[in-house]
């Protein structure tokens, strides 16, 4: 299955519960999250959060204090196995489109690709055409 999927991408102070805060305002909209990653440095640190949802949460963000950024990011589910995220780089990295972030999760059979790219439309009719759902 690819579909496109929101992330929304915000600064965090390196303290506790600071992540709690954030990822509550989701668990209050019934927002599922289905990725999250996140990079700490010194004092602050950088959360990334991937929602299947149509809901725009930019503004419940933006009340709640917090600066965040809304991308689209291509979901993937394929089947988990050695060699399949090799053969999905290479179709995108072959037709010219860069990966800018990318992460997932495997719980066999089957793994979450998320993927920001530099081209999502582009990106989305390769994959189609070659990874049948």
């Amino acid at each position: 299955m690819i579909t496109t999927v929101k992330q929304y991408t915000v600064f965090l102070p390196n303290k506790p519960g600071a992540l709690y805060k954030f990822i509550e305002l989701f668990a209050q909209e019934n927002i599922n999250i289905i990725g999250i990653t996140s990079e700490v440095h010194d004092e602050s640190g950088i959360v990334k959060i991937a929602i299947d949802s149509n809901k725009k949460l930019s503004y419940i963000l933006t009340r709640a204090g917090f600066t965040t950024l809304e991308t689209v990011m291509i979901s993937i589910i394929l089947p988990d196995e050695p060699g399949n995220l090799v053969k999905l780089t290479k179709l995108l990295a072959d037709n010219d489109i860069n990966i800018t972030n990318i992460y997932g999760t495997t719980s066999a059979p089957s793994s979450r690709i998320l993927l920001n790219v530099s081209d999502v439309d582009k990106a989305m009719k390769i994959l189609k055409e070659n990874y049948k759902s």
